[in-house]
């Protein structure tokens, strides 16, 4: 571990403090190394190993590495100093090395030349002093232009470029950033969410630690180079270095999901006909984020956009004469009050955009290029209207079905057609079908009847989906959200396409290792729920099975109402009534064959205070005896007798199947067996009838309470519920436990399985029918025994009949 590592440097930690010391002492015996004869008062310390130079051979030997930071020894400590100082001239062009024209200058002492570098007749005119930013720090070099014919000084900025310096400006540069400097800053502003500001204040302490606000302030200069930078490299690798004449168009600089189908770049020529519609299908998901707010501009006229709508953010222009022109129509909700959506930032005069609104694949999370919108106003329709049709327009040639899921699906649906067609900026594609629904998360928050008719457990083709996976998505960008609030427009706009493809981008590497692991994880719970629903299937009625199997192949043709059939509810008064009377005629019978206590109404067994503790001792010291060779001693005469309701009734059971068979009870074996398969029948029987009434009591009265009186009724209601099944269990486990003692094959033991907690509670397809990890739920077993055939089918009047 991590600790057994630190343990085992304790010990040298002193060891390691002296050799660090040891490097600061003068190097070399303070003899250059390189003539061997002058004093060797300079070290470098980006140089690996130990070296000592004096000043001329310093800069000789770092005449191709300008960045490396030297030290020079000062008598009693190393001091900082720069190559710059020691006399390094930087040539721009010719490999490094002077420029052969410069010569034509006859005046030697007008060169300005230091320290043997370069020819003797240099030009002085040839030479300024820049500024360069570099990953080690800030660095001043004097840099010598090249003079040869042709060479124009307007040019300067372009043999800056060729020395992979990146020019802060066109004319007179007197600023560069090298290269990788700015690749360092666009990975930390990817991966570590760093700001401009951030980024060039670490720069600053590796220049001068002790006196950062000596080192040149660069960062504007940066904000502004970095911006360019991104835009040249996005070009380059979407492929327009090589022909300037082409035009990225819209989502041109964007990447894509490399697994959702999309006809010419993913799928086969014949594809129409190798694969059904619920295969090709496009799965979307939208969602807004309103932490990526963005302020009002004092002078938006003065922006300058490099890639407006080339990335994923859509091109302003357009999207403003949509809002123009798009009517804010405040559609009656006929489902729950979702007024959290729309007032969101409502007040915030000072916003120029209170949020964003982003489609992107629903399985894989990538966002779709030109589909990202800014809110003015809450989370409006106009706003998603035009994400979801660029969005659907995208790459989607020929596909006829899309499912779109939306938190408010049920309400944007509705009208969304009649929306498209009535403007004149929204475009659909021909013969496209849209299938609405809500992901699982929000759905809870619908009403009862947007669970059938949105719910992605009712969608073929949809898969093993939430349909949140956005929101998994916002999170990293609400880190840089802050950074980019008070951005220009132009900014902020390549920053978040900058993000976003990033994000698409390690969705894409990550494809196959993703796909394998979901796909190896949806092999097993295949296997597993068909195994559970062969057994479901086992024990219902085949015809109504075969029913049930058209009605939903009917309802998911037809959808809408046609859903409707999986509402888990009573849908007419008169069965709720019979229901109930069966049940509280199952009750009464059960009390004229069991002693017990009534109260209000409910049965309550009969549990003495000191029964209850003998049976816990009973279950500490095992309810029954062990099955071995002890011999039975007869009780002690002297011993005190024991109240008539403290003593135990020896069963056969008791005293397990191999002494029966010893001593030739065979009769009495098989007698108690029958009536403990009897009991135990029974009390499953009775438990199943229970459960449903709990359920019952959740799903009509007490998720519908309208007051607070209701509520605790129902409470109470349940409780007493609650108290008849934890008795059916304990005669259950009873009943089972001399199964097993009575059972030398071990046969009928393997049909009665333990009770455990978790399968008494209330169906979750009850109480949370949008909850996540439908997919992979079971039915108790006691719900799959032969023993309720009759009660499942409904010929004995059972429950099923009433849920159907």
């Amino acid at each position: 571990s991590q600790n057994d590592f630190i343990r085992e440097w304790l010990p040298w930690r002193t060891e390691y403090l002296n050799v660090i010391l040891e490097g600061e002492q003068l190097a070399k015996g303070g003899i250059c190394e390189q003539c061997c004869q002058a004093e060797g008062s300079i070290r470098c310390m980006s140089c690996t190993g130990v070296h000592a130079w004096c000043g001329p051979c310093a800069v000789k030997a770092h005449r191709n590495l300008p960045f490396h930071k030297v030290q020079r020894w000062n008598g009693t400590h190393y001091q900082a100093t720069s190559l710059m100082d020691l006399g390094f001239l930087w040539h721009v062009g010719h490999g490094g090395g002077p420029c052969p024209q410069a010569q034509e200058n006859p005046n030697p002492e007008e060169s300005g030349y230091v320290s043997g570098e370069g020819p003797p007749n240099y030009r002085r005119s040839s030479r300024s002093q820049m500024t360069i930013v570099h990953t080690e720090g800030i660095f001043t070099h004097e840099v010598s232009w090249c003079s040869c014919p042709g060479s124009d000084p307007i040019d300067l900025h372009l043999s800056l470029l060729r020395e992979r310096l990146f020019p802060a400006s066109i004319s007179k540069p007197k600023t560069a950033f090298t290269f990788e400097v700015l690749n360092h800053f666009l990975i930390d502003a990817l991966e570590c969410k760093t700001s401009a500001m951030s980024f060039y204040q670490k720069l600053k302490r590796f220049t001068n630690n002790a006196f950062p606000d000596r080192v040149p302030d660069r960062y504007r200069e940066l904000m502004r180079v970095s911006r360019l930078w991104r835009d040249l490299k996005h070009r380059k690798w979407f492929g327009f270095g090589h022909d300037t004449e082409l035009d990225p168009g819209e989502g041109g600089l964007a990447l894509f999901c490399p697994a959702c189908p999309q006809p010419g770049i993913n799928l086969p020529p014949d594809w129409k006909a190798r694969y059904d519609s619920n295969t090709v299908t496009r799965q979307y998901v939208i969602d807004g984020n309103f932490t990526a707010q963005h302020m009002k501009m004092n002078k938006p006229e003065m922006d300058v956009s490099l890639s407006d709508g080339k990335g994923y953010m859509v091109s302003e222009i357009p999207y403003q004469s949509h809002l123009q022109q798009s009517v804010d129509n405040k559609e009656r909700s006929t489902c729950s009050n979702h007024r959290a959506i729309n007032a969101a930032n409502i007040n915030k005069s000072n916003l120029r955009s209170t949020g964003i609104g982003a489609t992107a694949c629903a399985r894989h999370g990538c966002f779709v290029p030109h589909s990202v919108v800014d809110f003015q106003k809450g989370e409006r329709y106009m706003n998603t209207d035009y994400s979801i049709c660029n969005a659907l327009s995208y790459h989607s040639e020929n596909i006829t079905t899309a499912l779109v899921i939306y938190d408010v699906g049920c309400q944007w649906s509705v009208n969304f057609r009649s929306r498209v067609k009535s403007s004149s900026s929204l475009f659909l594609p021909s013969g496209l079908e849209i299938i609405p629904a809500v992901g699982k998360f929000h759905l809870a928050a619908h009403k009862l009847s947007c669970f059938p008719r949105y719910s992605l457990n009712f969608v073929k083709g949809a898969g093993h989906l939430d349909g949140e996976i956005l929101e998994t998505l916002w999170a990293p960008f609400n880190k840089i959200s802050p950074t980019a609030r008070s951005m220009t427009q132009a900014h902020r706009q390549e920053v978040y396409d900058d993000h976003m493809r990033d994000s698409n981008w390690k969705k894409l590497v990550g494809i196959v290792p993703s796909l394998l692991k979901k796909y190896k994880t949806s092999n097993k719970c295949l296997e597993d729920m068909n195994q559970a629903y062969e057994q479901l299937n086992a024990v219902l009625d085949p015809n109504k099975v075969a029913r049930w199997e058209l009605d939903a192949v009917k309802a998911e043709a037809d959808r809408g109402e046609a859903l409707d059939i999986y509402l888990q509810e009573v849908k007419t008064s008169e069965k709720r009534q019979r229901l109930s009377s069966r049940i509280e005629k199952f009750h009464s019978t059960g009390q004229a064959f069991l002693k017990g206590l009534e109260i209000d109404g409910a049965f309550i067994p009969q549990d003495d205070p000191a029964f209850c503790a003998q049976e816990d001792q009973e279950k500490e010291d095992g309810e029954f005896w062990e099955d071995d060779d002890t011999v039975l001693e007869a009780p002690d005469e002297e011993v005190q007798e024991l109240a008539s309701e403290l003593m135990s009734i020896w069963m056969p059971s008791s005293i397990g199947a191999a002494k029966l068979m010893e001593i030739g009870l065979h009769d009495l074996l098989k007698e108690e067996m029958e009536l403990r398969i009897g009991q135990a029948n029974d009390c499953l029987d009775q438990l199943r009838t229970d459960l449903g009434s709990k359920a019952m009591l959740y799903r009509q009265n007490f998720r519908t309470a309208n007051s607070t009186r209701e509520g605790t009724r129902t409470k109470k209601e349940i409780q007493k519920v609650v108290v008849r099944i934890n008795k059916h269990v304990r005669s259950y486990q009873r009943a089972r436990k001399a199964i097993l003692r009575l059972d030398l094959n071990d046969n009928i033991g393997e049909k009665f399985k333990e009770i455990q907690p978790e399968d008494l509670g209330v169906s979750k397809e009850v109480t949370e029918e949008n909850r996540f990890g439908q997919g992979v739920s079971k039915m108790a077993w006691f719900w799959m025994v032969d023993g309720e055939q009759n009660l499942l089918n409904g010929d004995s009047g059972g429950l099923m009949e009433e849920c159907e």
